[in-house]
């Protein structure tokens, strides 16, 4: 006969879709790399089907794609491959991708040169989020500084360390 309190037990796990009731114990504290451990471990099924599923229409689509390209047309009528698109789209659509990326780019980094400030305004060294360095008072007990807040330096700062140290 077993122990009612370990009946009652909040740590333990029925599995009651078996004959036979099985009890496992789990305790909270187990951990792996400071994540709890589950009860199953590595992919699941899915992921797997899926990931061989996309990649299997990848590779069929290419596959098929180069038998049309470069089968020559005695051959798929021999096979009994009548009706398939003209060879003028096995060249057309790749050179039709390849403008179109180019043309993305190009619009692209044309967009960025039309949002950006011309070098010459003061925009490109000064906006509103700029921040003016602020001076901290020197303590007289001789305590730590704090860690000063966060700003812009200067241009003149910047143009007396680049250029003044050769001097």
């Amino acid at each position: 006969m077993k122990d009612p309190s370990f009946l009652n037990s909040p740590r333990r796990i029925l599995s009651l879709s078996k004959e036979r009731a099985t009890v496992s114990f789990t305790d909270p504290d187990d951990k792996v790399s400071g994540f709890p451990v589950s009860e199953e471990h590595g992919t699941k099924p899915s992921e797997v089907y899926g990931f061989v599923g996309s990649i299997s229409t990848i590779m069929t689509t290419a596959v098929i794609y180069f038998v049309w390209a470069y089968t020559p047309e005695p051959w798929l009528r021999s096979v009994g491959i009548t009706y398939y698109p003209s060879r003028y789209w096995a060249l057309a659509l790749p050179s039709y991708d390849m403008v179109n990326i180019v043309l993305a780019i190009t619009f692209y980094i044309g967009l960025n040169f039309m949002a950006t400030a011309p070098p010459t305004s003061f925009n490109t060294i000064y906006d509103e989020f700029s921040r003016e360095h602020s001076l901290s008072q020197v303590s007289k007990e001789g305590d730590e500084q704090p860690i000063e807040p966060i700003s812009d330096i200067g241009i003149h700062q910047v143009n007396s360390l680049m250029f003044n140290s050769a001097n």
